[in-house]
C-alpha cells in the first residue's frame, strides 16, 4: 500500500514539475491571472462551468471568489453555471444538455466578463457551445484542459493545457491553477499585490 501511495504522489508531483519547467505554460498561466484580475478591476464577473468532476471544480472555484480564499475581504462576483438544478433540467429538457451553459451565458454574461470552461478532454460539447455564446457577447474565454487540448484549444482566448493524459493528474493541476488565480486576485485587489 505504501508503494502505491508513493507512486500516486510521485505521478502528481511529476505533472506539476512538468508545468514548473515549461516557461511558455507559466506565461500562459500569468496571462490568465492578469485577465482574471482585470475582470474585477473593471467591475465585471467570472463565470465558470464544467461537467462531472469539473463541475465540482467550477463550484469550488466560484465559492473561493464569492466567499474567501486566503483572508477575509469583500465578496467578488463569480458564478458556477453548474449549480442551479432548475436551469440544468429546464434547459436540458427544452434545448438539449449541450446548451445548458451557453443559455446561461446568454442570459447572465455581459461584455467584459470572463468565462472559464473546464474539461479534461477539451471536447465537451456543452463547454464548446458556451465558448461560442461567450464570444458572441464579448466575454473573454479561458479553457482549462489536458491531453492535447481538444477542440477547446482552437476556440478559447486563453488555453491552459495541463501536460498529462491522466484525468486525475489534469484535475489536480486544474485545482492548483484555480487556487493561484484566486490567490492572485485577492492579493491584487485587496492585499499586497502579486509581482
Amino acid at each position: 500500500m505504501i508503494d502505491y501511495i508513493k507512486k500516486e504522489v510521485a505521478a502528481s508531483a511529476q505533472t506539476k514539475q512538468n508545468i514548473l519547467e515549461d516557461e511558455a505554460f507559466l506565461e500562459k498561466i500569468a496571462a490568465v491571472i492578469t485577465a482574471s484580475v482585470d475582470v474585477y478591476k473593471n467591475s465585471k464577473k467570472i463565470l465558470i462551468a464544467g461537467n462531472g468532476g469539473s463541475a465540482a471544480d467550477a463550484q469550488h472555484f466560484a465559492a473561493e471568489l464569492v466567499g474567501r480564499y486566503g483572508f477575509d475581504r469583500p465578496s467578488l462576483p463569480a458564478l458556477a453555471l453548474t449549480t442551479d438544478t432548475s436551469n440544468l433540467t429546464a434547459i436540458g429538457n427544452d434545448y438539449g444538455y449541450d446548451q445548458v451553459f451557453s443559455r446561461q451565458l446568454e442570459g447572465m454574461g455581459v461584455e467584459g466578463d470572463l468565462f472559464i470552461g473546464i474539461s479534461t478532454s477539451g471536447n465537451s460539447q456543452n463547454i464548446l457551445n458556451a465558448f461560442t455564446s461567450a464570444k458572441a457577447k464579448g466575454i473573454t474565454t479561458v479553457a482549462l484542459t489536458g491531453r492535447d487540448g481538444g477542440k477547446m484549444a482552437e476556440v478559447a482566448d486563453y488555453t491552459l493545457i495541463v501536460p498529462s493524459d491522466a484525468t486525475p493528474r489534469i484535475q489536480e493541476s486544474h485545482l492548483l491553477i484555480e487556487h493561484m488565480i484566486c490567490d492572485a486576485i485577492e492579493k491584487s485587489i485587496f492585499g499586497d499585490g502579486v509581482a
